[in-house]
């Protein structure tokens, strides 16, 4: 099973995004199976076998630990797993990997779940809440601003390219729908357009289904 392709689930969100990069960037097979998430897809029974939150992304790697298929839901996990799977972007060093993990959940916890509701908030509500908007734009700019420290001096988030960068990069693309300006955090802009020149991340933020 070791030549078979990951079957990688997949719709394009910033979430989404974040594992087709660490797939690209990492030269790994895979096959796209989308779940429309508009129709529902991520509630029927054979996706929620593999994702029981019903959320996506998620894969199935056949040639799992042991050479045994696994099935792997949450986006970070992914990434985890992928990196100790082919050896990249998810350093071995303690030390190193601490650092990846702890920006790593950061996004996870609060960069992308915060940007998510200041997207909806200002552009999806069906009323306009101003608490909303001003509670979670608000939030997302105090984030952009942990992001613009911790990049100084560093052209990555932690002190290679690793599965952190990959994972906040799909968020911070959409920081205009976020209500943010980047003017105001020039080291953010850099950091997006240096990885955005990267061809593996070119690759991985593609809408193509096929």
């Amino acid at each position: 099973m070791a030549d078979a392709p990951i079957d990688f689930y997949f719709w394009p969100t910033p979430n989404g995004f974040k594992i087709r990069i660490m797939l690209e960037e990492c030269g790994l097979a895979y096959r796209l199976k989308p779940v429309d998430i508009s129709k529902g897809d991520q509630f029927k029974p054979k996706f929620l076998a593999i994702s029981p939150n019903n959320k996506m992304p998620a894969i199935v790697d056949p040639d799992g630990p042991g050479g045994e298929p696994i099935s792997i839901f949450e986006s970070g996990a992914i990434l985890q797993y992928l990196g100790r799977k082919s050896g990249q972007f998810y350093p071995t060093d303690e030390r190193a990997r601490v650092l990846v993990e702890q920006w790593l959940f950061w996004q996870v916890g609060g960069f992308g779940p915060m940007a998510g509701q200041a997207h909806h908030f200002r552009h999806y509500a069906p009323k306009k809440v101003a608490y909303g908007i001003e509670r979670y734009t608000t939030e997302v700019t105090r984030l952009y601003g942990v992001l613009e420290k911790q990049l100084k001096k560093r052209d990555f988030i932690a002190d290679t390219y690793s599965i952190a960068d990959m994972a906040s990069l799909p968020w911070a693309l959409n920081w205009e729908k976020q209500g943010q300006d980047l003017k105001a955090f020039p080291r953010v802009k850099a950091w997006i357009e240096r990885l955005s020149a990267r061809d593996g991340v070119q690759r991985g933020l593609s809408n193509k289904l096929k």
